[in-house]
């Protein structure tokens, strides 16, 4: 009437209270030994591949800015249209001067209507001149509203370029590039243009204009102020003369020229510290608007390309095991679950054919993980959870030919007798399962096969 079930798992016996055959069933066709059945905590495990690695790639680039030679000129333009401008307003000032002579002497000339209706004489000669230094305020105005103009447009050209100022120029080449693996952390130089560095600081908003007094407010400012606090820089997202000083004091300290200026390129903007992935140019190549350096964070990271029907099962926080090259385990969380699925590239190589979803696992303990990169391991996640609960061995379950299952238990009295149970949850790493009813209780006796 009774079948032994034919899920016997080789794995260790939990159940610390098992003892061999001598204390078990002798009347068995096969060698058995008793297990208690045991309140305990069981929990199910989904086992998947997974690559190990670190988090967040990107690329460092050279911005396109004005060169050196270009913010030159425009300076030298601003300073000539500066000095026209200068020229024509004094020469402006000189004919109103003189236009404000002649009218005087035309009053005094041309008193009286004889003196004025004659056509000779100094009330003529004066009405002449002035006609003469009319014209010419109207000329020297008409060039110092043009000077002015063209004084207009050669400064815009040059907040332009300041605000687009970069620290490279034509024959610009590439002095320093850090090395493969290499980390970079705040205050330090990811790479060098003429010598000139390319700081690593801290924040989201990426370096996008030159960084000088007189610039707009904005998030880029404040995170210069915040990185620069240590050298004196204030709070807030306006640069003030007191971040000026901190440029100053931070270009010192690291031995660039103390100009109190950033113009683009001579800082790179990323949220922390980050290891260098790839490099792009050689020293000594022409410099290029462009990428430069490959990196990611330091932020070590286990990604999953999970069967995409298995969504719903896994879920952010659930507590996962990873499994290392050298076969070490270390814990770790599930820390995203991505929700838009990807379609196989390849469906004819012999991958899987199912479309996939991203899943992160942070590691509990970083150091553990070591320092490989796109190495493949695999991972455990525990999807569900069951506390306290009576639990025995999967290889107690005896299959009643009716269906369902029955432990044997023994009582103390050394009678056997069939218990029939209800099963839940499996826990397949551990080789136990969740068991109840009515005849049932912990600390029983029940029969599994010997090991």
């Amino acid at each position: 009437m009774l079948l032994v079930a034919g899920v016997a798992v080789a794995i260790a016996d939990p159940f610390a209270s098992s003892s061999p055959a001598a204390s078990g069933v002798s009347d068995n066709g096969a060698a058995t030994a008793i297990a208690t059945v045991k309140r305990m905590d069981l929990s199910q495990q989904t086992q998947v591949s997974a690559t190990l690695g670190y988090a967040g790639s990107s690329t460092v680039s050279v911005p396109s800015g004005t060169a050196p030679s270009s913010l030159e000129q425009s300076q030298q333009s601003v300073a000539s249209a500066q000095q026209m401008l200068g020229d024509d307003q004094r020469a402006l000032a000189q004919a109103q001067a003189s236009l404000d002579a002649g009218l005087q002497k035309v009053v005094v000339d041309c008193r009286g209507g004889s003196a004025a209706q004659t056509g000779t004489g100094p009330c003529a000669t004066d009405a002449q001149a002035v006609t003469a230094d009319r014209q010419s305020v109207t000329a020297a105005t008409g060039k110092v509203q043009a000077d002015q103009r063209g004084l207009s447009a050669a400064a815009a050209t040059l907040s332009q370029g300041e605000e687009s100022a970069a620290t490279y120029g034509q024959d610009a080449v590439y002095t320093m590039l850090p090395k493969v693996g290499q980390i970079v952390r705040a205050g330090q130089p990811l790479y060098a243009i003429d010598a000139t560095p390319a700081f690593l600081l801290y924040g989201g908003v990426p370096a996008s204009r030159a960084f000088m007094p007189g610039m707009s407010a904005g998030a880029d400012v404040a995170e210069v102020n915040r990185d620069l606090r240590g050298y004196g820089a204030p709070s807030g997202d306006v640069f003030t003369a007191s971040t000026t000083i901190a440029i100053e004091r931070f270009q010192s300290q690291h031995h660039v020229p103390a100009t109190g200026q950033l113009p683009l390129g001579s800082v790179v903007f990323e949220p922390g510290a980050v290891r260098v992935t790839s490099v792009t140019p050689t020293e000594g190549s022409p410099v290029q608007a462009g990428p430069v350096v490959g990196i990611s964070s330091t932020r070590r990271v286990v990604t999953i390309a999970l069967d995409a029907s298995q969504q719903t099962s896994i879920k952010v926080g659930d507590p996962v095991l990873i499994t290392l090259p050298d076969n070490s385990t270390t814990p770790g969380r599930v820390s995203y679950v991505g929700t838009v699925a990807t379609a196989p590239s390849d469906q004819n190589g012999g991958g899987s054919s199912s479309p996939t979803i991203e899943v992160d696992v942070a590691p509990d303990r970083a150091a553990a993980t070591g320092r490989l990169d796109q190495a493949p391991v695999d991972v455990s996640i525990t999807t569900a959870t069951v506390r306290n609960v009576l639990a025995v061995p999967v290889n107690a379950l005896v299959a009643l030919a009716g269906g369902g299952y029955a432990v044997e238990e023994v009582e103390s009295t050394g009678v056997h007798q069939l218990v029939g149970v209800s099963v839940g949850m499996f826990d397949d790493a551990a080789g136990t399962v969740e068991v109840s009813g009515s005849g049932l209780a912990a600390g029983q006796r029940v029969v599994v096969p010997s090991s």
